[in-house]
């Protein structure tokens, strides 16, 4: 698939580096290209030459088109490079950039190309709940 890494952050809407039991996981979301003009790339609005930080519409700089977040952010895909923590293979792999209740916890899913299991990327300082029998 060989996926590539962002150069900047001002490529990506999301981006993280996260330890998953033996495994580690990459991930990033890169920014959409505006659907309207396809000259520039979608992004929060800036106020006052300041980002919205908690905008609720992604704005095109170079034509005003918007966007609703949720209806922009479940267009876009996740992408990681990942150590898988079950059979400890490399790897990549594309998800959906929705989160997911997995095993109690908020997170992005990815699934292993070489065993087929689910890598969870969750929120930072969330732990995965074990599953007492």
């Amino acid at each position: 698939m060989a996926l590539k890494i962002p150069q900047s952050m001002d490529e990506c809407i999301y981006f993280t580096n996260r330890s998953i039991g033996d495994g580690e996981v990459t991930a990033w979301v890169y920014r959409k290209v505006c659907p309207k003009c396809k000259k520039a790339k979608m992004g929060k609005p800036v106020v006052k030459g300041k980002v919205k930080t908690r905008a609720e519409e992604y704005e095109c700089p170079a034509c005003h088109y918007k966007e609703e977040k949720i209806e922009h952010e479940e267009s876009l895909q996740i992408e990681a490079k990942y150590t898988c923590p079950y059979c400890k293979k490399a790897g990549e792999s594309v998800g959906q950039y929705k989160r997911k209740n997995y095993k109690g916890v908020q997170s992005y899913v990815v699934t292993c190309q070489h065993c087929s299991e689910v890598i969870p990327v969750t929120k930072k300082l969330k732990g995965i709940k074990s599953s007492k029998a």
